[in-house]
């Protein structure tokens, strides 16, 4: 049984389009202002925020995910979890380096 297609009008991808526009130039204008923390911690917030508010916006309407199969919502959360997968397995490397002491150089 085919599913049947669900034809977005041009209007909607204009003002989604002209959405991903402002969150890049809010990007821009985030990377100038430095919102303290510890480690520069809250700049990574709010660059990542923005983001993920882009991402969804490209995922739900231009591959049309919102109007997808459940079976094609699985898979999308596959990847996603493949992806948080990797980024725990790569932070766990980069934040226990400073755990092991370094050795001496060899000319001591």
């Amino acid at each position: 049984m085919e599913q049947p297609q669900h034809i977005l009008p041009t209007r909607l991808y204009v003002l989604i389009f002209a959405a991903l526009l402002a969150f890049t130039a809010l990007t821009v204008g985030a990377s100038f202002v430095d919102f303290g923390g510890r480690l520069n911690s809250a700049n990574v917030v709010v660059a990542m925020s923005i983001a993920v508010a882009k991402v969804l916006l490209v995922v739900l309407y231009f591959m049309h995910l919102r109007y997808a199969s459940r079976l094609t919502w699985v898979f999308a959360a596959a990847g996603l979890f493949w992806l948080i997968i990797l980024l725990a397995l790569t932070l766990s490397d980069v934040l226990t380096r400073g755990w092991l002491p370094l050795p001496a150089p060899w000319n001591q």
